[in-house]
């Protein structure tokens, strides 16, 4: 996953520290995460969605909404309108670099930000939320006695998650008068809910009364016994599988299609990354693979080594020709596995040079059944007749001419 650090204005002028996580492969779809109540876009749990979600092919913009994380602004300022607001420009950003979302995913107020915000991002088809509030006005449970100072004072410091937040009146009475009931019913995309049944912030009453709002296509799914913010990394790992298997059915997650297919017994690489070693592999007009080097190569590590083609070609013809004689002489073998290690060696056994390395090929074969001892030998011998083992073994010449 690559991951890019940008700016972009908020409602008040404030510019919002922003993170567009990228997929190292193909870029299926985007997604627009909004993160909990005074929480930041780089919390354990939303860094392990979104690197879950990259993976998958889909970018993740997450950003810190005003006053919050790197975010610029006065947090006591804002509300819960203000931050649908962020989110309406952060989509706008994602559309101006031609990435419009398609998925909305929100956590904790959040969930109820995107809720409130998806009927008017156009792009979007799918919005997931992860231990949403169905009432907006929950959060004020967590204020206590501070709802009268701040009332009293115009706003007050507010202890949460640990460290003390300063909440404005007009934070209170916005988000008290709040009801997303009427956008969920009205909101014509695909809704995935997610959340915990010992939620002990946000009860699991809040995903039921969503769910009976919203219209199909709608799922629940539980998250068991996480906790509100998903600090077992299991728990958010899990989360992120879910709504990307989910989306699926809802996004076009199909990667590019393949170059045309090379003619019937020529095998295409074509160079698929200019800055890297990626190559598409077409074996005649059917079949398709990626090629690369390790990262530590300077690869993406996309797809097999070339010697990890070669090594694949010696594995799979042995697997072949030792089920071939085995079918043809009925013998009870019922499986067979070949591990093929390559690696440089010198050569103090060739005709060449002691300074000079010949390939070695380890062959590992493992055949499972009730053979007998003469017959399991028998298929050794088998597998040095492999016509990819005979063509390694023996010189070829290769010819090259240009196109």
């Amino acid at each position: 996953m690559s991951s890019e650090r940008f700016t972009f204005q908020g409602h008040t002028g404030a510019m919002l520290a922003a993170r567009l996580d990228m997929p190292e492969g193909p870029h299926l779809a985007t997604a627009l995460f909004a993160h909990c109540f005074t929480c930041s876009k780089d919390i354990p749990a939303v860094r392990r969605i979104s690197a879950r979600l990259a993976g998958a092919g889909i970018a993740v913009l997450r950003f810190d909404f005003t006053g919050l994380g790197h975010s610029e602004g006065e947090f006591e300022n804002t509300t819960f309108t203000s931050n649908v607001d962020d989110l309406l420009l952060a989509a706008a950003e994602l559309d101006r670099r031609g990435m419009a979302p398609s998925l909305l995913v929100g956590h904790s107020l959040g969930g109820a930000a995107v809720l409130a915000a998806a009927r008017r991002i156009d792009s979007t088809r799918a919005v997931a939320t992860i231990g949403a509030p169905y009432d907006p006005g929950h959060v004020t449970h967590n204020f206590g006695d501070a709802l009268d100072k701040i009332a009293a004072d115009g706003s007050a410091e507010v202890p949460l998650g640990g460290r003390k937040i300063r909440i404005g009146q007009g934070f209170v009475e916005n988000v008290k008068a709040e009801a997303i009931g009427p956008e969920i019913a009205a909101l014509k995309r695909a809704l995935l809910i997610l959340h915990a049944p010992r939620d002990e912030t946000v009860g699991i009453e809040n995903a039921s009364e969503i769910f009976l709002q919203a219209k199909h296509p709608k799922s629940f799914v539980t998250l068991d016994d996480a906790d509100h913010l998903l600090t077992r990394p299991q728990d958010a790992d899990y989360a992120a599988e879910v709504i990307s298997a989910w989306a699926q059915r809802y996004l076009d997650l199909r990667p590019p299609a393949p170059p045309p297919g090379a003619p019937e017994g020529v095998v295409r690489v074509s160079e698929a990354d200019s800055e890297g070693f990626l190559q598409d592999v077409n074996a005649g007009p059917k079949h398709h693979a990626l090629a690369d080097e390790p990262e530590a190569y300077g690869g993406t590590d996309r797809g097999m080594s070339p010697y990890g083609f070669l090594s694949a070609g010696l594995g799979a013809c042995t697997s072949m020709t030792i089920r071939m004689y085995a079918r043809r002489k009925g013998w009870p073998l019922d499986h067979v596995r070949v591990d093929v290690c390559h690696d440089k060696v010198h050569a103090q056994d060739a005709e060449a040079s002691h300074e000079a390395k010949i390939d070695r090929f380890l062959r590992v074969i493992t055949l499972e059944g009730d053979l007998d001892e003469e017959q399991r030998a028998r298929l050794m011998e088998i597998a040095d007749r492999c016509p990819v083992h005979r063509t390694l073994e023996r010189s070829s010449h290769i010819e090259t001419r240009p196109a």
